[in-house]
């Protein structure tokens, strides 16, 4: 997701430098252009070479290294470079760019970049929450950089507290939202519904069915990189919900309309892509229900339909997507759909299209709207996604 996009990573003199070693591996399997500028006492922690060898790139240390071309070095950089990650950031750097010092390289670059700029400090924790240090992180942010927290645990000094520098993949999901896609959706509030519902018979046993929850974690993750605000409300899955988002989980049909009624008014896009359980058990039983020689009758009831109860209650301005997942006449079932329940836009797939099913990382939708229906190929739930946010976005637009 970062093809073209030119990363400048600043080591500073932490234990923590360690990680950035694969926090560059991680951006050049993004397709990264990865430039690494050491200071003098990061040298001492992990060797140039290491990011050399990953990159491909001549990692900078000294500004005033003749082996560099005739132009300005820090300035040719800084014009190239999309985004600034300072990882680790020592108290001390941390100082240098709150108030302008340049006396390095990594300073004197940083000090002439525009781009977004990302700093994680790592130190140990008294230093960390030291006055003077908590006054330097509320200028950087005064002065549009985004602070990553440091998380808490046991520190190479041996205390226990905040000042560990996140792992390598938090802070590559934090370059990500800020540049992987076009911040198109910035400003507008997102809901999405994910996975399955289930609805339980007794303490042991419920109803439920084979959805995943790819789909909805694939819209609620592209549409956060986008710029959204984004909740997700999600059924029980057994994958990790995307960053930078906000998940309620529930369990239940009437868990999950209790959650999106609340919500509905906030959202101007709705995303329902659950998929929840059309009927629930008109019992549930305290006990476990023991087995018998006879066959047993579960009674059912329908649940509250919270696509048509969305539909008759949107306000003005509202996107509402819905799904349709179908074994036969897809595109007029799901059409019929759409009309009933009052949609902008609704995606459809049969479940007996290879790749298209439950449980894989493919889909093959076609998105039907009030003026047409657009199918896609086969493609990865994110593309998928992506293209769906791209029609919804659309409508909106008009």
């Amino acid at each position: 997701m970062l093809k073209g996009k030119t990363i400048l990573l600043g080591v500073t003199g932490g234990i923590a430098a360690y990680k950035a070693a694969a926090l560059v591996s991680a951006l050049v399997k993004q397709h990264a252009n990865v430039e690494v500028v050491m200071t003098a006492h990061a040298t001492q922690f992990i060797a140039p070479l290491t990011f050399e060898q990953l990159t491909g790139n001549r990692c900078m240390v000294d500004t005033f290294d003749r082996n560099f071309s005739h132009q300005v070095e820090h300035i040719a950089l800084a014009d190239r470079t999309d985004l600034v990650m300072i990882a680790p950031a020592t108290a001390n750097v941390c100082a240098k760019l709150a108030h302008g010092l340049a006396d390095d390289m990594l300073t004197t670059t940083v000090l002439a970049c525009t781009c977004p700029k990302l700093i994680a400090p790592a130190m140990n924790t008294k230093m960390f929450e030291n006055p003077v240090t908590q006054d330097n992180l509320d200028i950087l942010r005064r002065y549009g950089w985004e602070v990553i927290s440091p998380v808490s645990g046991r520190l190479a000094c041996g205390a226990v507290g905040a000042g560990k520098l996140p792992e390598p993949e938090l802070l590559l999901q934090h370059i990500l939202r800020q540049i992987a896609l076009p911040h198109d959706l910035a400003g507008k509030r997102v809901l999405v519904t994910a996975g399955p519902t289930q609805e339980s018979l007794d303490p042991v046993r419920c109803l439920t069915n084979h959805s995943t929850g790819k789909m909805g974690y694939a819209i609620a993750r592209l549409a956060m990189l986008r710029g959204a605000e984004v909740v997700l409300i999600s059924g029980p899955t057994s994958i990790a919900p995307p960053p930078f988002v906000e998940v309620a989980n529930i369990v239940s049909a009437q868990d999950m309309f209790e959650v999106v009624a609340a919500r509905q008014d906030w959202a101007d896009f709705i995303f329902k892509a659950a998929a929840v359980a059309d009927y629930t058990p008109v019992q549930y039983a305290d006990d476990k229900l023991k087995k018998k020689d006879a066959d047993l009758s579960i009674s059912l009831k329908r649940t509250q339909d919270i696509l048509k109860y969305l539909g008759e209650r949107r306000r003005a301005g509202q996107v509402l997507c819905g799904f349709s997942m179908e074994t036969q006449n897809m595109v007029e079932n799901s059409r019929a759909k759409l009309e009933k329940k009052n949609l902008d836009m609704i995606c459809a797939n049969n479940l007996k299209v290879a790749g298209a099913g439950f449980g894989t990382d493919t889909n093959v939708i076609t998105v039907i709207t009030r003026a047409g229906m657009e199918e896609l190929p086969l493609m990865s739930k994110e593309q998928a996604a992506g293209r769906i946010i791209d029609i919804a976005a659309g409508l909106m637009v008009k």
